[in-house]
């Protein structure tokens, strides 16, 4: 049981660590890291596949929403090849303005194949 929880862990403790890499090099090769070379993400924002692509959406969060870190809400939950976590987005203030859920499947190398993100708090007016 401890190597499969640890297994979806590591994919999402890699997956915060591209959200919140805030320089370009640095967020090219977190993308890389947590995700397969062919892997998506899609939430009601975004349908995207490859590592361009998900850094680009990362990249547009992080102009949206200059200062924020994106941090996990509570304990990664899995089995088989799936895990499922909640996330904030907190401001510098501590406010957390952005909040969702999280599906993500793993592939054998730990990486991330696929993201069904929802949200469940957004601003009002964004």
């Amino acid at each position: 049981m401890s190597v499969h929880t640890d297994r979806y862990e590591n994919a999402v403790a890699r997956y915060f660590e591209a959200w919140n890499a805030a320089e370009p090099e640095e967020l090219r090769k977190a993308v890389a890291a947590a995700w397969a070379e062919d892997g998506s993400y899609t939430d009601p924002l975004a349908d995207v596949a490859g590592h361009e692509q998900i850094a680009a959406v990362i990249a547009a969060a992080h102009e949206q929403f200059p200062g924020f870190v994106f941090r996990p809400g509570g304990a990664v939950d899995g089995h088989h090849d799936t895990a499922r976590f909640s996330w904030e987005l907190v401001a510098e203030d501590g406010s957390a303005p952005v909040a969702g859920f999280d599906v993500v499947t793993v592939g054998e190398d730990g990486r991330i194949r696929t993201v069904l993100g929802f949200l469940d708090r957004v601003p009002t007016g964004a």
